[in-house]
């Protein structure tokens, strides 16, 4: 019997629509989105800790990592995120821009500041990535909500195998039914992997016995040859 998959909290965007999307982000007038998007896909922050992130909780040059949410004590410093190569290039490219635009990346300033159009003051955060992620998504031809960014990213952990605890330090809080969905996820990955490794056994096998079925025919072929 089949167990039922867990609601799922939302859909996983395929490769290819991740790469378009990237690809039509790269290409808008605000400099905002691009960034965004890739820090989204790679890190999983949700909607306010991304806008309100500030250049003092990231470090590009030492530990290549972000520190994001309020830990639960006082001695804790949140949730700290590895920067992966494309994050890293993103937001280099970005802090280049910044500089320029605004003359330097101040601690305390903000990495998507707040402008219409184009980002004018670093000092507060931009408001809604709403206006930017529907031209994005609508160019692309690809159907769903920002959050999805964030369940892509743990969809992607969880078919590689990573565990609940790993997961929720780079997303944070999961809720429960996440998890279990997630966990079906992982089984899924399983199976997949175990049946990969299935087919290639049968197709190892299907070569050897047409190899073996083309000898006995070489060597029926010989014998008759040598009858005649």
């Amino acid at each position: 019997m089949k167990l039922a998959a867990p609601p799922s909290p939302g859909r996983a965007y395929t490769a290819d629509e991740n790469a378009r999307m990237l690809a039509e982000a790269a290409k808008l007038r605000s400099k905002n989105m691009y960034p965004a998007l890739v820090l989204d896909l790679n890190c999983g922050l949700r909607d306010k800790e991304l806008r309100e992130l500030r250049w003092q909780q990231v470090d590009l040059i030492h530990k290549k990592q972000l520190t994001v949410g309020k830990s639960e004590t006082d001695a804790g410093t949140g949730r700290v995120i590895p920067l992966n190569e494309t994050v890293l290039a993103a937001l280099e490219m970005h802090a280049a821009w910044y500089i320029r635009r605004f003359g330097e990346c101040k601690p305390e300033w903000y990495v998507f500041p707040a402008g219409k159009g184009q980002p004018n003051d670093p000092t507060r955060p931009i408001t809604t990535l709403r206006t930017a992620w529907t031209k994005v998504r609508d160019k692309a031809k690809v159907v769903g909500r920002w959050h999805d960014n964030r369940h892509t990213l743990v969809t992607e952990l969880a078919e590689s195998g990573a565990g609940d605890e790993v997961i929720m330090s780079i997303a944070g809080h999961v809720s429960r039914a996440m998890l279990s969905r997630y966990s079906h996820v992982r089984m899924e990955a399983k199976r997949r992997a175990l049946d990969e490794i299935a087919a290639r056994w049968r197709a190892a096998d299907e070569k050897r016995n047409e190899e073996a079925e083309r000898q006995d025919q070489a060597g029926a072929v010989s014998e008759s040859v040598v009858i005649q």
